[in-house]
């Protein structure tokens, strides 16, 4: 996993090894996060307020939005995009191998081009770098907390310090970056309003600084946050999951290389 090194606590892990446990950890992370996911876009490209006051939200919480979407769109649905997600955790790029995918890609490239691939870019630029950093160091971080304020007897568990630490990691890094990945999904849906004509308002924005100005007039500040909750839940499940998982693989790799030393 790109950015943290396990040697540092003892162990003697190949850089294949290290490679595998980051990749499995994060198939089986985002297989477990995606409902969190679908849930938080849809709140995200949500004009309308998050409320039950307002008569034209579809959306207005976490449990009534997951009941209707299984209602409306059956079990499935919590998993919709799962497959270039897969794609992106695990660093495969087997894209042919997927129809539904592949015509999807087919289809957007010939109704707006190969830009279309690139929208939403300047945000997520702008937020990968600081996300990153920030997720790493707080998760180290937290480890020296954890460690200096859990008695000696406490410490053993390492599994559930490494998912409480991840957990505040992904909690902290996901708040402080959250609005870049808000513009970032309403920049990206741009060319398609015509579809979201039936959901609620539609609004076209002509880049970043129009998108969060528009969201800053028209749904106020606490517009930045919207669907921060599942996203807090997501990141920190997928943060804590991600680590515990990956350490978890590395001490199974530490393990097996050392029985193999021994003989």
């Amino acid at each position: 996993m790109v950015g943290y090194d396990p040697k540092p606590d003892g162990r003697n892990n190949t850089k294949f090894q290290v490679a595998v446990a980051g990749s499995v950890s994060g198939l089986v992370t985002r297989a477990l996060i995606s409902p969190f996911d679908v849930i938080k876009i849809r709140f995200q490209l949500q004009h309308e307020r998050l409320s039950r006051s307002d008569p034209n939200a579809k959306y207005h919480g976490i449990l009534q939005a997951s009941r209707q979407i299984l209602q409306e769109e059956g079990p499935t649905a919590f998993w919709k995009g799962h497959v270039p997600a897969q794609i992106l955790s695990i660093g495969y790029g087997a894209v042919q191998v997927y129809n539904t995918l592949r015509h999807a890609v087919g289809t957007m490239y010939r109704s707006e081009g190969p830009q279309v691939f690139y929208k939403g870019l300047a945000p997520t630029l702008i937020a990968i770098f600081p996300y990153a950093g920030l997720q790493f160091s707080c998760y180290s971080s937290l480890k020296h907390l954890y460690k200096w304020a859990i008695p000696a007897e406490g410490k053993k568990n390492e599994n559930l310090q490494n998912l409480l630490c991840g957990s505040g990691a992904g909690v902290i890094s996901k708040t402080l970056t959250y609005p870049l990945d808000l513009f970032k999904k309403r920049l990206q849906v741009g060319g398609f309003e015509h579809a979201r004509a039936a959901f609620g308002q539609v609004r076209k924005y002509k880049g970043l600084m129009d998108c969060a100005k528009q969201v800053l007039q028209k749904e106020g500040a606490l517009g930045f946050f919207k669907g921060l909750s599942p996203s807090l839940l997501k990141a920190a499940l997928s943060t804590g999951f991600m680590f515990f998982s990956y350490e978890f693989f590395c001490n199974v790799f530490h393990c097996m290389n050392r029985t193999a030393s021994q003989r």
